[in-house]
C-alpha cells in the first residue's frame, strides 16, 4: 500500500500549524496566515485587527457585502505586492464544511489566507464484461497546476453560491460536454479532506466525490481549454498508474484510491486498507 500512502502524505505535508497565524471572521476561525502576509495586513487596521488569538477581519464590517469589499481590497493589494494572483472567481468562506457563509474571497487568495475550499470530482465508470473501466482526462499543458497530468473526467472548485451538485453539473458541461440529465444520475459517494502546505499558502481542501455509471456510447468531449483529451482505461491499469507513478494530479490520486477501496481493487477490510480509508478523510 506504500504507493498509495505516499500520495496521501504528499497532500498532508503540514505536520503542525505552528508558525502560522489563525485568521478569524466574526469570532470563527476560517484560515491560517503566513507571518509575512499577516505583517502586510497589519498595515490595514481599518479592515484587520490583531490580538493574542491571531488576526481577524474587523468587527466593524457587519454585513456580508462590507466583508467582501474589505477582502477584495486586500486581495488587490496583495496581488500587486506579489503574494498571490487574482482569479476573478469568488469562493464562499466558511468555518466548517456546512457552516454559514461568512464572506466571499477570490479563488486566487484562498491558499494565502489558508481558507477551506470545496470542490467536486467525478469518477466516470464503464462496466464491461472484462471488468471496470475508468475515464481519465489529460490536463492541458497550459494549466498552471499539474500541467499535462491525468485527471478525473470532471473536477472543479465550488464557486460562491453553488453547492456540490450544481458545481458538478456546471463543470461536467464545460469540461466534458456531459448533459445535466446524464450528470444528474451521479451518486455522491465520498467526502475527502487534506491539508497541503505549498508555495504561497495552505490548501485546506474538501473533495465531494461522485460516481457516474456511463453507457458505452457516451464519449466525453473537451469543451474548454482545460482538458486535451479523454481516455478510457481498465481499472487495473489506472491502479498501477496511481501506485507506481506521479503522472496523476496530486489530489486525484486520493479520489482514485478511494474508488479502488470501494470497488474491491484494494482490500478495504485489511488493516492497511482501513488505515488508508481513514487517512483519506483526514
Amino acid at each position: 500500500m506504500d504507493g498509495f500512502f505516499r500520495h496521501i502524505d504528499a497532500c498532508n505535508n503540514l505536520a503542525s500549524p505552528a508558525g502560522l497565524i489563525p485568521f478569524r471572521i466574526l469570532s470563527e476561525q476560517v484560515g491560517w496566515l503566513q507571518p509575512e502576509l499577516a505583517r502586510w495586513l497589519a498595515f490595514r487596521p481599518q479592515h484587520f485587527h490583531f490580538d493574542a488569538a491571531g488576526a481577524a477581519l474587523s468587527t466593524r464590517l457587519r454585513g456580508l457585502g462590507a466583508r467582501d469589499s474589505a477582502l477584495a481590497d486586500a486581495v488587490r493589494g496583495l496581488a500587486r505586492a506579489g503574494f498571490l494572483t487574482e482569479r476573478d472567481e469568488p469562493f464562499d468562506v466558511r468555518a466548517g464544511i456546512e457552516g454559514p457563509v461568512l464572506a466571499r474571497l477570490d479563488r486566487g487568495a484562498i491558499p494565502a489566507f489558508g481558507v477551506m475550499a470545496q470542490g467536486v470530482h467525478l469518477n466516470g465508470l464503464v462496466r464491461r464484461p472484462d471488468g471496470l473501466h475508468i475515464w481519465l482526462g489529460r490536463r492541458s499543458t497550459r494549466k498552471a497546476v499539474a500541467p499535462g497530468q491525468w485527471d478525473n473526467i470532471v473536477a472543479g472548485g465550488t464557486p460562491a453560491g453553488l453547492d456540490a451538485t450544481e458545481t458538478l453539473i456546471k463543470e461536467a458541461g464545460e469540461e466534458a460536454g456531459l448533459s445535466p440529465e446524464l450528470v444528474g444520475r451521479a451518486q455522491p459517494v465520498s467526502r475527502l479532506t487534506y491539508n497541503m502546505a505549498q508555495e504561497g499558502g495552505l490548501r485546506r481542501d474538501v473533495l465531494h466525490v461522485f460516481d457516474l455509471e456511463l453507457p458505452e456510447d457516451v464519449v466525453p468531449v473537451p469543451h474548454d481549454d482545460e482538458v486535451e483529451h479523454f481516455e478510457l482505461w481498465p481499472a487495473r491499469r489506472v491502479l498501477e498508474l496511481v501506485r507506481d507513478t506521479d503522472s496523476v494530479k496530486f489530489n486525484v490520486n486520493l479520489v482514485l484510491t478511494d474508488l479502488f477501496l470501494r470497488e474491491g481493487l484494494l482490500d478495504a477490510d485489511s488493516l492497511e486498507g482501513r488505515k488508508l480509508a481513514e487517512a483519506l478523510r483526514g
